[in-house]
């Protein structure tokens, strides 16, 4: 008979926790991330206490999810470099990733008893005006080999926007090609729930840049576009047989966009920053 989770080798009980995630509808980026935590976890215990093998059970005793957390608060796992440099501590939304996936790891195993409380919300990863002032510039010019230049383009857009008007994705997500006013004298501006924010001029030069490729996108529908500001840079997946519609009939997803944000902000600088990052600090 298979080990109960908790009596499981760790390795394994992981394996069988991200099948389960996969299984329960969990986006793959959610999963992959969670398992890379995970395997972060366990390579740290694994090393500071020199041992070779550990049960689930283990693996989450609280000291050792104490010692983990810390370590990584301190940048002591970090592989990569970041925007604060390489000794800065644990971004807030890294930590608070941290600590869901071990608490969603410890549910698995039926000892939800032991979930570590999460770290109280805060502005922690908000970068400083200079450091969204130099993304955002990186983010215009750079496109990683491979990446699909008209996804990147919007992503600098979306990106651009959140930093000028202090907006959330889930806010401008909404927003019509006819909200946006590049042509407004003597400054440009776009329109947020009735709020008219004005545009500096390299947030606007990025929006021509995206309402170009965006044209170009939507002359398949022959006359048919509906004007959404944020769609879809390529056809989706054919599913059960049904075609999926043509890129500009329906909006980007916001989870598309914030996906898109995370996943060209990591090629570029190495730090899977978040849209909200760029909002300014209040």
């Amino acid at each position: 008979m298979p080990k109960p989770p908790r009596t499981a080798d760790a390795i394994a009980a992981i394996g069988a926790f991200l099948r389960a995630q996969q299984e329960g509808g969990y986006a793959d980026e959610t999963v992959r991330l969670r398992g890379r935590l995970l395997t972060e976890y366990l390579e740290h215990v694994l090393d500071e206490e020199k041992t070779t093998a550990l049960t689930a059970e283990e693996l989450v005793r609280p000291e050792r999810a104490d010692s983990w957390l810390g370590a990584a608060r301190a940048g002591g796992t970090r592989r990569r470099n970041t925007l604060t440099g390489p000794d800065a501590t644990a971004a807030h939304d890294s930590q608070r990733a941290r600590i869901q996936t071990y608490n969603t790891f410890v549910d698995h195993l039926g000892l939800p008893e032991l979930q570590h409380p999460y770290p109280p919300a805060g502005h922690g990863d908000r970068l400083e005006p200079e450091q969204a002032r130099s993304l955002l510039r990186t983010l215009a010019v750079r496109r990683p080999t491979g990446a699909n230049a008209a996804t990147a383009i919007r992503t600098a857009a979306v990106a651009a926007l959140v930093a000028a008007t202090g907006r959330t994705v889930p806010q401008l997500h909404k927003l019509n090609v006819t909200d946006i006013d590049l042509e407004r004298r003597p400054v440009p501006a776009v329109t947020v729930d009735d709020v008219e924010h004005l545009l500096d001029k390299d947030t606007a030069d990025i929006l021509r840049r995206w309402l170009d490729v965006r044209a170009g996108i939507t002359q398949a529908l022959e006359g048919s576009d509906p004007g959404y500001l944020w769609i879809p840079t390529k056809p989706g997946r054919e599913r059960a047989g049904v075609q999926p519609p043509k890129p500009g009939l329906t909006r980007a997803a916001v989870r598309t966009l914030h996906a898109a944000h995370r996943s060209l902000v990591l090629q570029v600088v190495g730090v899977p920053l978040r849209p909200y990052a760029l909002l300014p600090r209040t």
